[in-house]
C-alpha cells in the first residue's frame, strides 16, 4: 500500500528526455506533451505577447489575458472583449483510419470544439474548418467527412462559418486533416476552469471511459475483443447547459478525457488547482469490451481516450443536483460520483484499489495509442 502520509511536494521522478526530434510521444496528451507546451510554446509564445501589444488593436484582450492566466492550459481560452466574454479554442484532427465504428474524422473535429468550449461553461456559436488534403483523395471519402461534419454541426446547433484548403503532394497527409477553431458564449456567472476545482468536490464522470480509442484501434488493427465497441464521440455543450441549470457556482471544474483519458484529466486539474484527488478504481465505470481489449493489450483503460464523456468537478452541496441533472440528459444517463478532492498530497492523484490498497495514478509518458483523434 502507498504510504500517503507525507506526499506534500510529492513528484513522480523525471526521466531523462533530450529529444531533439518530434516523437510520436509529443502528440500524445502525456508528460511529453506538456514538456513541448510548457518549455517550447509557451515562452516562445510569451516572448512575442510584447511586440503583439504595440498594435492598439491588442489592447482589448489586454484584460482577458489577465483574466484568462490561471486557465492558459484549460480546454478554451475565455477572452473579455466589449463587455462580453467569449470562449475561443482550436483543435487539429489526424485519425487514422478516417471512419471508424460510431462517427469519423468529421463528426470528431466538431465534437472535439464543440467540447472544449462547453468544458469552459460557454455555448458554442461557430466553428471553422481548415483541411489539409493528399493529393489522390478520393473526392467521396472528402465528401463523406464534409456531410459528417455538417450534419453534426447541425445536431449541435452550431454554424460552420469560416473554412479553409490546402493540397499536398501524394504521401504527405495519410487521405486527408483537419482543424477546427470554435468561439462560444460564457454565460453571466459562470467560471469553470481546472483551478477552481477545492477540496471537498466530488469528482463526477458521465458514462463509461475509453469506448473511441478502443473503436479506432479495433478497426485500425483489424481486432476482434469479444463484443462491439462503438465510438462514443459526442457533443456535450447539451450536458453542460443542464448541468449549470441545477447550480451555476457549484461546477468548478469540467475536462473532457481525450488524449490520455481520465487519468491525464485528472492529474491536470489536480497539478492546476494544487490539491489531491481520490477516486475508487471499481466505481469507475469500464464497459467489459474495454476492460478486455486492455488486458490484452497491456493498457490502463484509465490512459484511453473517450470523445463524448467528461470529468466534473461540483461543490458537494450540489453534487446530488447536479448528479440528478446529468441523468436526465442522454449524454450523462450513466453518469457517476467516482472520487473526491482532498487538501492531502496536493497535485497527486490516488486510485483506491479493488484489494483494499492505493496506487498513485500519473500522466502517461507519451502515446499509447497513436491517431486516435
Amino acid at each position: 500500500m502507498t504510504d500517503l502520509a507525507d506526499m506534500t511536494g510529492w513528484a513522480c521522478p523525471t526521466p531523462l528526455r533530450d529529444h531533439q526530434r518530434i516523437v510520436l510521444g509529443h502528440g500524445g496528451g502525456g508528460v511529453l506533451t506538456s514538456e513541448l507546451i510548457e518549455h517550447l510554446f509557451l515562452p516562445a509564445f510569451a516572448a512575442g505577447g510584447s511586440t503583439a501589444r504595440r498594435d492598439p488593436a491588442a489592447a482589448l484582450l489586454d484584460a482577458a489575458s489577465a483574466a484568462s492566466a490561471d486557465a492558459a492550459l484549460a480546454d478554451a481560452a475565455v477572452l473579455a472583449v466589449g463587455g462580453i466574454r467569449l470562449a475561443f479554442t482550436t483543435d487539429s484532427y489526424v485519425v487514422r483510419p478516417l471512419f471508424f465504428p460510431g462517427g469519423s474524422i468529421g463528426e470528431l473535429a466538431v465534437h472535439g470544439t464543440v467540447n472544449d468550449l462547453a468544458c469552459r461553461g460557454a455555448v458554442p456559436l461557430a466553428l471553422s474548418a481548415g483541411f489539409i488534403l493528399e493529393e489522390g483523395l478520393e473526392l467521396a471519402v472528402l465528401g463523406r467527412v464534409a456531410q459528417a461534419m455538417g450534419h453534426a454541426a447541425a445536431a449541435a446547433g452550431v454554424r460552420l462559418a469560416t473554412g479553409d484548403t490546402k493540397v499536398v503532394e501524394r504521401g504527405l497527409a495519410d487521405g486527408l486533416y483537419v482543424n477546427t477553431s470554435g468561439v462560444g458564449l460564457v454565460p453571466p456567472g459562470v467560471d469553470v476552469r481546472p483551478d477552481r476545482a477545492a477540496p471537498g468536490d466530488r469528482i463526477i464522470v458521465s458514462g463509461p471511459i475509453g469506448e473511441h480509442g478502443i473503436a479506432v484501434l479495433s478497426v485500425r488493427e483489424g481486432l476482434e475483443f469479444g463484443g462491439d465497441v462503438r465510438s462514443d464521440t459526442a457533443a456535450l455543450h447539451g450536458l453542460v447547459a443542464a448541468m449549470l441549470a441545477a447550480t451555476i457556482p457549484g461546477v468548478h471544474a469540467l475536462r473532457d478525457p481525450t488524449r490520455g483519458g481520465l487519468a491525464t484529466a485528472l492529474c491536470e486539474i489536480a497539478a492546476a488547482a494544487g490539491a489531491g484527488v481520490e477516486f475508487t478504481e471499481s466505481v469507475v465505470p469500464v464497459p467489459p469490451v474495454v476492460e478486455a481489449a486492455c488486458g490484452f493489450l497491456g493498457l490502463d483503460p484509465l490512459h484511453v481516450a473517450c470523445e463524448g464523456r467528461l470529468v466534473a468537478f461540483v461543490a458537494e452541496a450540489d453534487t446530488d443536483a447536479v448528479l440528478a441533472a446529468m441523468r436526465a440528459h442522454p449524454a450523462g444517463r450513466d453518469a457517476v460520483v467516482i472520487g473526491s478532492v482532498t487538501a492531502e498530497h496536493p497535485g497527486v492523484v490516488v486510485a483506491r484499489t479493488a484489494f483494499g490498497g492505493t496506487r498513485i495514478v500519473d500522466r502517461p509518458l507519451g502515446e499509447q495509442l497513436p491517431r486516435i483523434c
